[in-house]
Parts: structure tokens; C-alpha cells; sequence
């Protein structure tokens, strides 16, 4: 047998094994409709009497439905009555995210609007789309969730796990670059800039099962390209972590962390100085 043959033999042998799992364009089309629908901003339709909204709620259960069939690696997504189960908080869902535009928008002195923010704005795209990933994750839904995540980091720049805790009136400000771990657990009213790094100490594989992921508590502001790494490192409430800042160690409620920089003066001398 030829050598293209037995790749050939190999190939199909391949796709006879794999296993079934919902195909991701579907996936994101499906959240993308469903967006359409909580948020006429970001929609090209509307659905201006309840019958309307009624009737695209059924189309939206029947997508899931078929979303989670080809899910079967999932026990999850065969549990009876699971879709409506999802779609029982969606409005609680929505309700998170109005409280997301707000801080975008109150947080952001370029924003002129709600609407923009809804329209254009990639944090509210990638936050979106984390509170729904988050939501089927919690229901023990598994690999759609990534879909949903993974496609808003290729929109957005901003890479958030599913697994990530995140709580009310999140402000991702610019957003490109930010990467939220897994087990990250963030507060209320939480400020973070493009490029902040909220990350793990090890890769291990071994440590896949504890938390590798900071904890940032209510009313923190993270600049501009702060690193900040481990599950035992806790970012106290009301803190400032300046832009570049890279944290390994807790720091308490009140801390406003800045970087050294190194300046040369007139005599040619290298000192360190603290940039507030």
C-alpha cells in the first residue's frame, strides 16, 4: 500500500472515531442570534410585539436542542428538560450585562452612548459572551462553552475562560490582550484594562484540579498590561495595580502598586525611581 493510501486509510479511519460535537460556526451563530434578541442594538431584526419574542424564544430552544444532540460526549446535554433549564436565566443574564454596559459606559469618558457600547465596543461582546459561557458551564454543559469563548477571543483580543468568576458591572476598558484564567474569581465593580494577565504560576497538568488563578476583590482597578499570577494571590478590595505591574504576592484593601522605573540623570548616574 502506498504511503498516500495509508494516509488516506488513516484519515477516514480518524473521522469514523471521533466523537460527535456540535460544529462551532453553529454554536456562535446560535449565541449570536440569541444576543440579537436580548439586545436590539446589536441585531439586525426586531421583534416589537411579545408574540414575535415568543416565537423566536421557540426557534432559539429548538437551536440549543440540536446544539446539545450533537453534544452526546456530554452527559450533561442529555438530561431532560436541560434547554429550558438554560433558558429559565436568561433574563437574569441580561440583567448581568445591562449592569456590564453601565460600567463601560460610566467608566469610559470616550463613550457617548449605551447604544455604542452595545454596537461596538469588544468588551461587551466578550463579556456577553463570557456570562453565557459561564451560565452553561455551571449547568455541567461542557466544550460549547469554550466554543463561545473561544470565538469572542478571536473577535475581541480578550481571552476569558468559562470557568472564570466574575462579578457585577465589569468595565473591560480597550480590552485587547487580556487573558482571565480559569479559576480567577474577580468582584464587583472591577475595572481592567488591555493586556492584563491574570494568570497561572504553573502548567502543570497535574495542578488542572486546583486554583491556579488569582483572586481580585470589589472596586479594583488593573492598568494597562499588569501581570498578575496564582491562586493563593489575592488583590485586596479598592486596590490600584499600575500599568506593567507584575504581582506574584496578596496585597491588602487600599494598595496602589506602581513599577520602578530606571532613570539616568545629568551626571550619568542610574537610579531607581517609584512611578505614581
Amino acid at each position: 500500500m502506498s504511503t498516500f493510501s495509508t494516509f488516506i486509510k488513516e484519515i477516514a479511519q480518524t473521522h469514523r472515531k471521533a466523537t460527535g460535537c456540535p460544529p462551532p460556526k453553529k454554536v456562535v451563530r446560535f449565541f449570536d442570534n440569541l444576543l440579537d434578541l436580548l439586545f436590539p442594538e446589536f441585531s439586525v431584526s426586531r421583534y416589537t410585539n411579545e408574540e414575535a419574542v415568543i416565537r423566536q424564544i421557540g426557534i432559539l430552544k429548538k437551536e440549543l436542542r440540536s446544539l446539545l444532540d450533537k453534544n452526546a460526549e456530554c452527559m450533561k446535554s442529555r438530561e431532560e428538560g436541560i434547554v429550558d433549564t438554560i433558558f429559565d436565566e436568561i433574563p437574569a443574564i441580561r440583567s448581568q450585562l445591562l449592569l456590564d454596559i453601565d460600567a463601560i459606559y460610566m467608566g469610559d469618558p470616550a463613550a457617548k452612548s449605551r447604544e455604542e457600547v452595545i454596537r461596538s465596543y469588544p468588551g461587551f461582546y466578550a463579556i456577553a459572551s463570557h456570562r453565557y459561557a459561564h451560565h452553561l458551564l455551571t449547568l455541567g454543559i461542557k466544550l460549547i462553552p469554550r466554543v463561545i469563548s473561544e470565538n469572542a477571543h478571536r473577535r475581541t483580543g480578550i481571552d476569558i475562560h468559562p470557568g472564570a468568576k466574575i462579578g457585577e458591572y465589569c468595565c473591560i476598558d480597550h480590552g485587547t490582550g487580556i487573558v482571565i484564567g480559569e479559576t480567577a474569581e474577580i468582584g464587583s465593580r472591577v475595572k481592567i484594562y488591555q493586556g492584563v494577565t491574570l494568570g497561572g504560576l504553573s502548567v502543570n497538568k497535574e495542578d488542572a484540579r486546583k486554583k491556579r488563578h488569582p483572586t481580585i476583590e470589589d472596586d479594583v482597578v488593573l492598568y494597562a498590561g499588569a501581570t498578575i499570577l496564582g491562586g493563593d494571590t489575592v488583590i485586596g478590595k479598592g486596590s490600584i495595580i499600575g500599568g506593567n505591574v507584575w504581582l506574584t504576592k496578596s496585597v491588602p484593601p487600599g494598595s496602589k502598586i506602581y513599577y520602578q522605573a530606571k532613570m539616568t540623570n545629568t551626571d550619568g548616574d542610574t537610579d531607581m525611581i517609584t512611578v505614581k
